[in-house]
């Protein structure tokens, strides 16, 4: 049975708005961490509230909901918080580590902080991909201990806000 092209358009309408409002929402998020003063002395560590975002529209929705909001989120706040260099890194991390959290979803073994915790490891392993290729040096790669435990953290974190939020919506 094919669906009728009003049904379909209003799926297509469902979906944008969907993602608008997420995307929105995650935005925001982005720019509360932007203008708040965390410092912990360690480049490249921030908590990424704004992935609470991604991993509930990943649970809530599908994977084509949070991919569309992560990538909507990052390049609007590359363009105002970020810079450039600052959206690729971002994006760079964002692909890696949707794309493992899709995976991981998809085995039913792991919970949504076991998801999120991954997800943390996999985006800062993301970025040193691209700062390896800019700089054109692979020693970057010492610092991955220092932005694994800080992964792991920031991942839990969200993750687990993601779990009290689903509990709430379903």
């Amino acid at each position: 049975m094919t669906q009728s092209p009003r049904k379909k358009s209003q799926s297509s309408a469902q979906f944008v708005a969907r993602v608008a409002v997420m995307a929105s929402l995650a935005l925001i998020f982005s720019y509360v961490e932007a203008i708040i003063p965390y410092n912990p002395g360690i480049p490249g560590i921030k908590l990424g509230i704004a992935n609470v975002v991604t991993v509930i529209a990943l649970y809530r929705f599908g994977w084509k909901e949070a991919a569309s909001v992560s990538v909507i989120r990052i390049v609007i706040a590359g363009l105002l918080f970020n810079g450039v260099f600052g959206m690729l890194y971002s994006l760079a991390g964002a692909v890696v580590s949707l794309i493992g959290m899709i995976l991981l979803k998809k085995t039913n073994l792991f919970s949504v902080a076991g998801v999120s915790m991954a997800a943390g490891v996999l985006h800062n392993l993301g970025q040193l991909l691209v700062a390896a290729a800019l700089i054109e040096d692979l020693r970057i790669f010492f610092y991955f201990p220092v932005l694994l435990f800080s992964g792991i953290a920031a991942g839990i974190l969200v993750g687990i806000i993601s779990t009290l939020v689903l509990r709430v919506i379903k």
